[in-house]
């Protein structure tokens, strides 16, 4: 399947929402709540099952003693056969007493974003340094560098146009799902944080601490 043939974000997003799943950083991400670890073993045996045709990168699941967390993503981004997937999962697993829930914290994902000026002189640093990896296929990120072992925050480089003075070059971008987000928003704002800017809402908000330092809040909305 080619990039030209993948649905739209928006199209993503309206077929999975019902099942639990969310649409968060290109992957579909969906959380299973449990009693203990065996449970979430046997939920990761099911989910694998139900995927079936899909190719074993397709499907990841990161395993708790409370919850499972699951991930849907094919290398060239979220396709028609992973969105299929997700709701043969989200029936195989209804079958066993367990429902697929979009988690306020289990479905998200942390990114750090370095801000520079020359991208090409820097990310080969960050490449080396990390021991991260070419993210492949279509993507949110630019030049972007993950984890092999999917465990860690994804890389992404912000261009700058010119130097910026008195303000730090690498800030957090926390990728939640698009129903979330406003929640996140205020949560951080309650919490002493300043709103700097609301002008790429919804695909981003742009907040800071008390003393400056950035974080934004990002969904998938307003990048098709």
């Amino acid at each position: 399947m080619t990039d030209e043939t993948l649905p739209t974000r928006r199209q993503i997003s309206d077929a999975v929402a019902a099942a639990g799943w969310r649409l968060v950083l290109g992957a579909l991400y969906t959380e299973v709540r449990v009693p203990s670890l065996a449970e979430a073993a046997a939920v990761a045996a099911s989910a694998a099952r139900a995927a079936g045709a899909a190719e074993p990168q397709h499907l990841g699941i990161d395993l708790r003693a409370d919850r499972a967390v699951l991930r849907l993503r094919s290398p060239q981004g979220v396709n028609r056969a992973d969105i299929a997937a997700a709701h043969a999962i989200t029936t195989a697993l209804a079958a066993d007493g367990h429902a697929t829930t979009a988690g306020a914290v289990s479905v998200q994902a942390l990114e750090i974003a370095i801000d520079a000026l020359d991208i090409p002189a820097v990310r080969p640093f960050w490449k080396a340094v990390t021991g991260y990896v070419d993210e492949t296929g279509a993507s949110d990120l630019t030049a972007g560098l993950v984890d092999p072992t999917g465990r860690g925050p994804a890389i992404w480089f912000q261009q700058m146009d010119a130097p910026r003075a008195q303000r730090n070059r690498i800030h957090l971008d926390v990728d939640v799902p698009h129903d979330e987000a406003p929640a996140r928003l205020e949560a951080a704002l309650a919490a002493g944080g300043r709103l700097l800017s609301d002008r790429r809402a919804p695909a981003f908000w742009v907040l800071a601490d008390a003393e400056g330092n950035e974080a934004c809040v990002c969904t998938w909305q307003g990048r098709d």
